[in-house]
Parts: structure tokens; C-alpha cells; sequence
């Protein structure tokens, strides 16, 4: 069926959900809208797209209450849903969330909200609508916050949001500039949030200011060089998670004493009901970026809070270390302690 308006920015959204397989035909699709010009040529384009693939939509917005005009917004969003003949759903955030002010927060409280929206009305998949734009502020944020390769590839195209719910991220390929041009050309009513411009929140800073300074003096191309730059990293992160899951069945076990079921512990303890234990031997044969993802996902299952990358390395150190050898305290107060061929976490207070 032909699509009135059919740009190429049509072609390449219909070309990337083929080529990556985002969505089936007949698939429920919930379109996350904020109001901004990103969400509203996302939606518009999977709108235009629907005759070609029979999808069932619908938008839904996400209330933070933060700015004064939040009780406006919500019904600007619906009367563009009204006036393009799909449902509606709306999420608008409690006390906590609407007084926190931290991104982190919103973010948190946001894709909760869309689970539950998309559970309730019975939707596979909820779309947002980061950009290629979104990947290399990521990229930037990230990098300067000391993260690893799984930091710098964040903003992947899809990831479980719950079970047999997918979050999708469509326009990844797409810069702010087009969907900007996009909104424009179409005619679409963005709403303009003040928030974008504090300068109070480190992401609008990298957007306004350290993006704009580097794209200047370094490349003028930058956005999408960066964005080229996660897609290359995601697909090394893909294989090293992959390898990482082979070797980590190979040399974690419980350890023999503790194989018992036990009750749960309380919530506020480290969870050291069932400890586990490290082949440290078989470890030693594989190269160090594995040792470290291994050792990562050890303490990610037995420690209170993420571990660091000190912790990290003060756990791999006992890889070569003599035997009986031990580290401080990690949080919780365990500690990691070589057992002849075997690394072992303990709690210290025992």
C-alpha cells in the first residue's frame, strides 16, 4: 500500500526494521511520546509505516510533573493522538518521582511506567525514540564517568523491558537534525521543554556544549561518527558477553559445603547464603579482558552494590597470588580468600 508523503527517512526507518527484525507484522507497538520533536517523527513515521506492516498502536506519555506547564502537556500529546486516530495511554509520576529532579530517577520511574502501560493493554514492544544524537552524548557521558565497554555501548536496539515485553529503539541511525527536519517538513506540533536548555543537568551540557565545541574544531560529521563508534563496540560487547557466559559456567560452582538449600536472608545482609567459588587454574587460561568480565559477574551476584573496577582488579590479582592469600573487605564485609586452585568469597564477620 502506497504512503502519502513517503521520504527517505521513511525508507531507512523501513529499512532498518527489516534488516534487524525489530518488529513482526500484526505486532503491538507502544510508542513512548514525550512531546518532543524525537518521539513525535518516531511516532509519525511508525503511523505511516502501519499500512505496510498492520501494526496495532498506540502512544503513551510519561508525566514527570517537573516543569509548570506539566499539567498542559499531557493533553497536547493526546490531542495529536486523537487527531491521528490512535488510543492514548498516560503515566503520570507520584510525589517521590515529580520532587526527585534526578534524571536517574525519571529514568527509572519512566520505564516502570511504560512496562506497566504495555502489560495492561497488552502490548510486545515499546519504542522510544533515542537517536543517533542520544547515542554520542551517551558515548561522551560515559566515557567521562570512567566506564567500561559495555558503558560505551549503551543505547543498544533492543533489550527485554519485561517478560515477553521488548524495548525497541528504531531511529538509532537518525540524527536530532533530522528528526528536527523531519517535524518541520510534516507540519508536527513539537512541544518546546525548558529543561532541555538547564544547563543544571550534565547531559544538556555534553548536548550544548561540549558536542557543538568538538563537531567545530574536530568533525564536522561527529554525532554519527560516534554513534558508528557504539555499533562497532556493541558488537564486541555481544562476543565478549557471549564468551564470558561459556567460560563463567566452566569456573564458577558452589562450593561442596554449602549446597544445602537455605532461607532467604534478610534484604540488608550480602547475599552469602550459598557462596560460591572461582577456579582460579582454568581462569588463569583465558585472556585478561574475560577474567575481569568473569570476576565482574561473580561480584554482581554476591555483592550488595556493584562492584567497582578496584574491586574488580583486587579479586583478579588472586588469580596468580599464593595460596591462602586474601583481600579486605569488600561492601557487605566479605572477603575473598584463595583456596589452592579455588578463589572463594567469605563473609568476614563469620
Amino acid at each position: 500500500m502506497p504512503i502519502p508523503d513517503w521520504t527517505p527517512l521513511h525508507s531507512r526507518l523501513h529499512q532498518t526494521i527489516r534488516q534487524r527484525g525489530l518488529f513482526e507484522k500484526e505486532q503491538s507497538i507502544l510508542i513512548a511520546v514525550s512531546g518532543g520533536q524525537d518521539s513525535l517523527c518516531l511516532a509519525r513515521l511508525l503511523l505511516d509505516l502501519q499500512p505496510k506492516w498492520g501494526w496495532r498502536l498506540a502512544i503513551a506519555h510519561c508525566n514527570h510533573r517537573w516543569a509548570v506547564d506539566s499539567p498542559h502537556l499531557p493533553a497536547h500529546v493526546q490531542a495529536i493522538a486523537d487527531a491521528w486516530g490512535i488510543p492514548f495511554h498516560l503515566a503520570c509520576a507520584p510525589d517521590d518521582v515529580a520532587h526527585d529532579n534526578r534524571e536517574a530517577t525519571a529514568r527509572k520511574w519512566r520505564y516502570q511506567a511504560l512496562s506497566r502501560l504495555a502489560i495492561a493493554h497488552q502490548f510486545a514492544s515499546v519504542t522510544t525514540a533515542h537517536t543517533a544524537s542520544d547515542r554520542a552524548e551517551t558515548l561522551v557521558y560515559n566515557l567521562i564517568r570512567g566506564s567500561g565497554l559495555d558503558g560505551l555501548s549503551a543505547l543498544g536496539w533492543s533489550r527485554p523491558l519485561a517478560p515477553e515485553i521488548t524495548l525497541v529503539r528504531p531511529i538509532l541511525n537518525v540524527t536530532r537534525a533530522e528528526t528536527g527536519h523531519f517535524c518541520q517538513e510534516s507540519n508536527l506540533l513539537v512541544w518546546d521543554d525548558p529543561a532541555n536548555a538547564d544547563l543544571h543537568y550534565a547531559r544538556n551540557r555534553i548536548r550544548g556544549e561540549v558536542l557543538p565545541y568538538l563537531a567545530q574544531h574536530f568533525n564536522s560529521n561527529l554525532e554519527q561518527t560516534l554513534a558508528t563508534t557504539v555499533e562497532v563496540i556493541q558488537a564486541d560487547v555481544d562476543y565478549l558477553e557471549a564468551e564470558t557466559d561459556r567460560l563463567f559456567q566452566q569456573v564458577v560452582e558452589l562450593t561442596p559445603q554449602e549446597t544445602n538449600v537455605v532461607e532467604p536472608s534478610d534484604e540488608a545482609s550480602p547475599p552469602m547464603a550459598s557462596p560460591l567459588r572461582v577456579n582460579r587454574q582454568l581462569l588463569k587460561q583465558h585472556p585478561l579482558s574475560l577474567q575481569r568480565r568473569v570476576m565482574r559477574r561473580w561480584l554482581l551476584s554476591l555483592l550488595p552494590k556493584a562492584p567497582t573496577f578496584d574491586h574488580i582488579e583486587k579479586l583478579s590479582t588472586l588469580i596468580s597470588a599464593p595460596n591462602r592469600t586474601q583481600t579486605d573487605p569488600f561492601p557487605g564485609g566479605a572477603i575473598a580468600r584463595v583456596d589452592r586452585d579455588w578463589i572463594e568469597l567469605v563473609d568476614n564477620l563469620k
